[in-house]
């Protein structure tokens, strides 16, 4: 079994900065990838920022520069760490993990429950 939690949501104003956590447990073999993703209220869930095992990360254009994502492999964690936060980045932040519970088995995603970030303007 996995789980995966995340923390570090809250609220803050307009440039101010946030930052989230995502933790990954249980029976894991081998993490591939952990990515943020944002869900504002009535939208779909968008990616914003993967990071793979070897360290490349990507951002969706909407955060680059603000946003930085950072992992830690020993510990299974993922950091978001968000800068210069804009009412648009209000919602609820997930973290999604793809990893593998044994050798051979396929990759799969987990998720987490979400954190709320909310933006005052």
């Amino acid at each position: 079994q996995v789980q995966v939690v995340e923390s570090g949501g809250g609220l803050v104003q307009t440039g101010g900065s946030l930052r989230l956590s995502c933790a990954a447990s249980g029976t894991i073999f081998s993490i591939l990838a952990m990515g943020w993703y944002h869900q504002a209220p009535g939208k779909q869930r968008d990616l914003v920022a993967q990071i793979t095992s070897a360290g490349s990360a990507d951002y969706a254009d909407s955060v680059k520069g603000r946003f930085t994502i950072s992992r830690d492999n020993a510990k299974n964690t993922t950091y978001l760490q968000m800068n210069t936060l804009k009412p648009e980045d209000t919602g609820v932040y997930y973290c999604r993990t793809t990893l593998t519970t044994a050798r051979l088995m396929p990759w799969q995603y987990y998720w987490g429950q979400g954190t709320q970030v909310t933006v005052s303007s």
